[in-house]
């Protein structure tokens, strides 16, 4: 009997399918079979119609419509599910207006109602630009530009502009121009793209943030930069030209690293010569004053003896350089000539040569020849007088 029917012992109406009064709880099935009932009264069924027939087929139906709407309600479950890599962000909007972002994860939004957006935003992605434009000494080049970048903010990525690579790319251009607008053409050209990509970059940058598109710049190249086909042949000659340039002043570089050592080293000997020689001659007077004083000293007590030494001396000096010895012998009227070369033992006559005597062995043959020559004299003289 159903639930909504009188019957019973009590006429207190109908009765509660869930359980309310004094009944425990419902019976499953006949909680299920109340239910598909009510859908086949919803879609038609004969209610007010008797017959066995016609009552098992609406049940039948019934039970049909509610396991399709159990395998419907679960299908619109599971399309709620998705997962969120590690490398992803998604951006949910909810009948088109922004709800959250959610990170890495399982996560379940109602399906045809909640829109999720999903990116990776570690990836790095490329563009490249080709232009031609104006430097500053008004000459036209052809620059060739590739820049990386990856998804900063998901959200101002999705949301905030239309079109974000399109964004991207005008704005490139734009910094691109004004960055080489300021450059001169041989900047451009050799040596000055390292710097041109910087600048680029960090005005680049500057507008992406100003336009919230959510993208960071992580590197620009200037691949190519060159003049234009029609004065290709003059930039290679100026080009072929600088490179002489540098060369030159290369090796004149090389030479002045070569001489200039070199002269300031000759420079260092000749203060040094001068040095050493400023000293010995300082010592070389000091000495030769010193032995002044000593020998004066010695002149004093001794005039005689001290004349006569200083005489010897410089006939030393003066015949210490030649083989040949003049000897005047005080009251004769000759010269004696002495072959010093002749007497020196171990000379020959055939191979003459320097002879050097030291002062004793020159005083001693002074002294010989000395004492023979007064001999000779005393001799000549007793001789003349005999004779008278």
């Amino acid at each position: 009997m159903a639930w909504n029917e009188p019957g019973g012992g009590n006429n207190k109406g109908p009765r509660d399918p869930w359980g309310g009064g004094d009944q425990g709880p419902p019976d499953l099935d006949e909680a299920l079979k109340k239910l598909q009932e009510k859908f086949g009264g919803l879609f038609g069924g004969g209610s007010g119609r008797s017959g066995g027939s016609s009552g098992g087929g609406s049940g039948i139906s019934a039970s049909l419509l509610g396991l399709v709407a159990v395998v419907v309600v679960g299908i619109w479950f599971f399309m709620g599910l998705y997962q969120i890599d590690e490398q992803e962000r998604a951006v949910v909007l909810r009948f088109g207006k922004y709800v959250d972002t959610v990170g890495p994860g399982l996560h379940w939004n109602p399906p045809m109602i909640d829109e999720v957006i999903k990116d990776n935003i570690t990836k790095v992605r490329q563009a490249t630009l080709d232009e031609i434009m104006l430097t500053k000494d008004e000459n036209i080049v052809e620059v060739k530009m590739s820049l990386q970048y990856v998804i900063d903010d998901l959200t101002k990525f999705v949301l905030k502009v239309r079109d974000p690579e399109i964004s991207l790319q005008h704005a490139a251009q734009s910094a691109l121009r004004h960055v080489v607008g300021d450059t001169r053409m041989d900047m451009v050209l050799t040596e000055g793209r390292a710097q041109i990509a910087a600048d680029v970059r960090t005005r680049l940058q500057e507008y992406l943030n100003m336009y919230e598109t959510g993208i960071l710049i992580s590197k620009i190249n200037i691949d190519e930069s060159k003049p234009p086909r029609q004065v290709q042949a003059a930039f290679d000659d100026v080009i072929k030209a600088r490179e002489d340039e540098e060369r030159v002043k290369n090796e004149a570089q090389a030479y002045a690293n070569g001489v200039i050592p070199e002269a300031r080293g000759s420079a260092q000997r000749q203060i040094e010569d001068a040095s050493a020689y400023k000293e010995q001659v300082v010592a070389n007077a000091q000495g030769e004053a010193e032995r002044f004083t000593k020998l004066l000293t010695e002149y004093r007590k001794a005039p005689e003896v001290t004349r006569q030494r200083l005489y010897i001396d410089a006939v030393q000096e003066v015949y210490g350089n030649t083989s040949k010895v003049l000897v005047d012998v005080e009251g004769g009227n000759n010269m004696m000539y002495l072959p010093l070369d002749k007497l020196a033992p171990g000379q020959t006559s055939s191979a003459p040569r320097r002879m050097t005597l030291d002062s004793n062995t020159l005083r001693q043959i002074t002294d010989a020849v000395t004492d023979q020559l007064r001999r000779d004299a005393a001799v000549s003289t007793s001789s003349s007088r005999g004779g008278r």
